[in-house]
């Protein structure tokens, strides 16, 4: 299985408490902070809510 790096790169303040939960839920605390995670459809779908907020690429 493929491997992302995912970056919080914005705030959340204006953020809706879904998007702050998600965001802690991947481990994305303070600004850029990054989180390696496996590339599964639970975790894309979480990143497609978070996007406006996030950077991801891809590790090998």
């Amino acid at each position: 299985m493929d491997k992302i790096r995912i970056t919080k790169r914005k705030s959340t303040i204006g953020a809706t408490e879904r998007q702050i939960r998600t965001l802690e839920a991947l481990g994305l605390r303070k600004i850029n902070s990054s989180a390696e995670h496996v590339e599964t459809e639970q975790i894309k779908g979480m990143v497609r809510k978070i996007k406006h907020l996030v950077s991801v690429e891809n590790i090998k």
